[in-house]
């Protein structure tokens, strides 16, 4: 906490009042913010914890699955079967407003026909590679949200922290700055007004006993004459 350098006049005091409602109204503002961002981030980090698990699910069973059919499958059949997808995947990006926060929005679409997922006949092929298949296409749809929700959440974490650097600069240096401030210069406005009361005091003992003097002088002569 430290007094602002400004000179300690009504004005300035009238002044820095103002910046003082204007900082304690700005405190509250981002205080509540900074609780909604937080609620906000938290719903997101269990969604995060939600899709997580979905998503790895889905790849433990196909990595599974697929590493089965690598075994009964030669490699070159393989690559043959897997080498001209029937499906192509396109995303489209978009953003939504959280708070002030841009946060991506993904899209995910499929094209041509998503009912067949499979790049291949199925007369020469295993059972394993096929459910292989099905988890790996299964497991896109969380894994893009999963995508989508930690961006979401980095973004939301990285405004979290700024505003709780502005709450904390206004809390604990600008508004005690203010206060500290104002206080110095009501304290110095009445020391001023005690001396000018002090010295019209004084003026006013002058000019009384000058008075006196006058009227003794006055009295004096009349008596003489």
């Amino acid at each position: 906490m430290a007094k602002l350098n400004v000179n300690p006049t009504r004005m300035e005091m009238t002044r820095l009042k103002r910046q003082l409602k204007t900082a304690i109204r700005g405190h509250k503002l981002l205080k509540d913010k900074l609780d909604e961002l937080m609620k906000q981030f938290l719903d997101i980090v269990k969604e995060n914890k939600r899709l997580r698990e979905q998503a790895e699910k889905a790849l433990d069973g196909a990595y599974k699955n697929f590493i089965i059919a690598r075994a009964v499958l030669s490699q070159e059949f393989l690559g043959e079967a897997l080498m001209m997808p029937k499906q192509s995947v396109a995303v489209d990006v978009s953003v939504k407003n959280i708070m002030s926060v841009n946060v991506p929005v993904f899209d995910f679409k499929t094209e041509d026909n998503q009912s067949d997922i499979y790049p291949y006949g199925l007369a020469f092929t295993s059972g394993e590679l096929d459910s292989a298949m099905e988890s790996f296409s299964d497991a896109m749809q969380p894994l893009l949200r999963l995508a989508e929700s930690e961006k979401t959440a980095q973004l939301l974490a990285q405004e979290i922290e700024k505003t709780r650097r502005r709450v904390n600069a206004l809390e604990n240096v600008m508004i005690p700055n203010y206060e500290e401030t104002i206080k110095y210069i009501s304290m110095k406005l009445e020391e001023n007004d005690r001396a000018s009361t002090t010295r019209l005091m004084k003026v006013k003992d002058m000019i009384a006993k000058k008075a006196i003097e006058e009227r003794r002088l006055k009295d004096k002569a009349l008596q003489q004459a």
